[in-house]
């Protein structure tokens, strides 16, 4: 690692992010790399790295400015300041705005996490439109330090541990083994300037202060190489965060059913401690969040005490609770199991029903076979003519064959609705649909969506119960039509 104290002339500094980019694999022969420079010491120095590097990496480079509008003229001259130094190099340049004081207030949002997502928004557009392949941001071995510190004292797991990732998505930070002294000796090497942003210096803000402040105290007072230590510890962090982090997605790949907009899991399998594959605190902590993420609508952290949270409601909670989650996710405690679910409003409320899961088509049985595909529910149901009672045999244990001659036009196969109802074999008088589902321990998101069949109106048949009596194939039936469903694959 390049030291900040090495203030000589650092001849090595090219070698070693070459060095670091081939050794993390960051970019490969033929990218377009927008660096994304704001006009500071460390990005300017990463641009004309980079250029250094262009040939031996095989780059197609450009430079990516965005103005935040935060500082009036002297955000103004920042983004000509960059302007020009494209423009000196012969790079082509590309430019993005936003008023992002006005977006946090619109937003109700913290200034720096508006800026960050204005921004990286802006790069992710630029890769979008395919102007560009990768982006280079200039993160260096003092920003790793000062956001591991950070985490460590707002409150941290191993994943804060890992502070900033040399590889997100697209965008790549190829000086994070670099102190930031060394990029400021290379540029006065190089005779180049760069600007100050004054921002950086004020020490209300908790980072400034872990700047100016801390890192120095330490660094004098405790451990020189504590810079370095700290980068140590967030790549070891983020080496086991990986290995945990895939450990949980393939024991959520077992035990986790998903369907549309919803997943669920049984207690015994998340709460399982048995050999080989004991489901520890940190294991099960990751398959919360895997199933969170995979659920969210919208922007929201799922932080440590939502996690314990939902862990808590698993081992302790009741029947029927439920607990509002960031990102438009909820979770309910069903019986012996934690449902989880996409919701419509930002209180986290969920919808009286999933109109995505309402549908309703007729159905002509006028040929020997039918096929009717639901894509909500992701199945396709058959139904197919049998002679009756010859066939008997192979299809009276299912209890899903109908009398053709029962029926009533019209024939609707359509998802449920409240105030249905049904008469299951054996009771002489319909029975509320709703309770019948609740009595075989159907949760009330996995029953919407959940397929009928009408005659005239009236239900003939509904998934996971026997005919209706009076449409069930009995031994006057001649022609029975046999309902299959089939999974979409």
């Amino acid at each position: 690692m390049s030291r900040g104290g090495s203030l000589g002339i650092p001849k090595r500094l090219a070698a070693d992010v070459l060095a670091a980019i081939r050794r993390s694999r960051l970019l490969q022969p033929g990218d377009c790399v927008g660096v994304c420079v704001s006009g500071g010491a460390d990005s300017v120095a990463m641009l004309l790295l980079l250029l250094e590097l262009r040939e031996k990496l095989g780059l197609v480079l450009s430079v990516v400015h965005f103005n935040h509008e935060l500082r009036g003229k002297a955000s103004d001259a920042d983004e000509k300041f960059v302007a020009k130094l494209a423009a000196k190099l012969g790079l082509p340049f590309h430019a993005g705005r936003e008023h992002v004081a006005a977006k946090a207030r619109r937003e109700k949002a913290n200034l720096e996490d508006a800026a960050r997502r204005a921004r990286y928004a802006f790069f992710a557009r630029l890769a979008a439109e395919g102007k560009l392949t990768r982006l280079a941001v200039a993160h260096t071995a003092d920003d790793q330090a000062e956001t591991v510190l950070a985490h460590l004292l707002r409150g941290t797991g191993l994943a804060g541990l890992g502070g900033i990732h040399p590889q997100w998505g697209h965008v790549v930070r190829p000086l994070l083994q670099v102190r930031r002294g060394a990029l400021r000796a290379y540029l006065r090497q190089r005779k180049q300037p760069w600007r100050e942003d004054i921002t950086n210096r004020d020490t209300t803000k908790m980072r400034a202060r872990i700047r100016r402040k801390l890192l120095p105290l330490v660094e004098k007072q405790f451990q020189p190489a504590v810079v370095e230590h700290l980068a140590a510890l967030a790549e070891a962090a983020r080496e086991d965060e990986a290995l945990l982090d895939a450990i949980a997605a393939e024991r959520a790949s077992r035990i986790v059913r998903k369907s549309f907009a919803a997943a669920s899991v049984q207690l015994q399998d998340l709460l399982a401690d048995r050999i080989p594959f004991p489901n520890s605190g940190a294991v099960r902590k990751r398959i919360v969040r895997h199933i969170v993420k995979d659920l969210k609508q919208r922007g929201g952290q799922l932080n440590a005490d939502h996690v314990q949270s939902i862990l808590e409601l698993a081992e302790h909670g009741e029947n029927g609770k439920s607990l509002p989650l960031p990102g438009g996710v909820e979770v309910r405690r069903e019986r012996d199991q934690l449902v989880f679910r996409a919701t419509s409003d930002e209180a986290g409320t969920s919808r009286a029903s999933d109109p995505r899961k309402q549908f309703e088509q007729q159905i002509d049985f006028s040929g020997g076979e039918t096929l009717i595909e639901v894509p909500c529910l992701a199945c396709v149901f058959r139904f197919t003519n049998i002679d009756w009672p010859s066939n008997r045999g192979e299809t009276s244990g299912t209890g899903s064959v109908l009398d053709r001659h029962s029926l009533r036009l019209p024939l609707v196969l359509r998802s449920w609705r409240p105030g249905d109802q049904l008469r299951p074999s054996g009771h002489r008088k319909a029975q509320k649909l709703k309770r019948l589902l609740n009595e075989k321990r159907i949760s009330r998101w996995d029953r919407e969506g959940w397929p009928v069949l009408t005659s005239a109106g009236v239900l003939a048949w509904a998934r996971g119960f026997p005919v209706a009596p009076e449409f069930a194939a009995n031994e006057r039936t001649r022609v029975g039509i046999l309902i299959a469903e089939e999974k979409i694959r």
